[in-house]
């Protein structure tokens, strides 16, 4: 099932809704092609969504509900992943070759 919650985040002059799915990402990216969303508006575990598409995605089905339930549907599901968890792989130090290793 897809929801999403009410426009109220303002982000560049507009305000945006977060959508989610409690099955699969999956679902979730082909729910956002559908509705015309870019892939650039996922963000970990939801879509960022216009207050413009908002209609268009409850009269395509998703189901409105606060955001906290969204949360809370994502941990459920298995499928939130918190900023701290998701982080770019840390960059390593370089190898040393046995000429320069302390000896």
């Amino acid at each position: 099932m897809l929801y999403l919650d009410r426009p109220g985040w303002p982000w560049r002059g507009r305000l945006w809704s977060h959508l989610i799915s409690d099955v699969s990402l999956a679902e979730l990216h082909a729910f956002a092609e559908m509705l015309g969303v870019p892939r650039r508006g996922f963000d970990r575990d939801h879509y960022d969504i216009p207050a413009e598409r908002f209609a268009a995605a409850v009269w395509l089905g998703a189901r409105v509900v606060p955001s906290r339930e969204l949360v809370r549907l994502l941990r459920a599901a298995g499928l939130r992943r918190p900023k701290h968890l998701v982080r770019s792989a840390p960059e390593r130090a370089p190898a040393r070759s046995a000429r320069s290793a302390p000896g």
